[in-house]
């Protein structure tokens, strides 16, 4: 099986998570910042790289819907988001809801003890772990 990558898409970041090579775990890999967030050219490419790289075959992408199970604002940017990767890529890219999963990356950080400056960090990475591995655990499910 080939590596998946999973990404927590935001205003100014994209975190990013890679499957081990089983596909059973999902582990932070980085984050990409960017200074507009209108500018995603140099986005984009570093996930192509990323993807080549690490020999991904799919790509998992958080899609934050509102509670009530609607689609706002952020969620059509990120729909046009997977639409250019999918587009830049060619790889498959799969929406994912990403409901409360910054809540628990937060939880998971203040528990290990990160302090509250060293979070920013790494919690998009966390919340791009926590999609992925979501995806990850469905397909053993079957």
């Amino acid at each position: 099986m080939k590596r998946i990558l999973g990404l927590d898409y935001g205003t100014k970041t994209v975190g990013v998570a890679l499957s081990d090579e089983l596909g059973l775990t999902a582990q932070p890999l980085e984050t990409i910042t960017r200074k507009d967030p209108n500018k995603l050219r140099k986005t984009y490419a570093r996930i192509e790289a990323l993807a080549k790289e690490y020999e991904v075959d799919k790509i998992v992408l958080g899609l934050p819907k509102n509670m009530n199970n609607t689609i706002g604002e952020r969620g059509e940017a990120t729909i046009d988001f997977r639409d250019a990767l999918v587009r830049r890529t060619g790889l498959e890219v799969i929406l994912w809801d990403e409901r409360l999963t910054t809540v628990a990356s937060e939880r998971v950080l203040m528990e290990s003890g990160v302090r509250r400056e060293n979070r920013k960090e790494v919690i998009d990475q966390i919340a791009a772990s926590f999609i992925l591995q979501g995806y990850l655990n469905s397909l053993k499910k079957g």
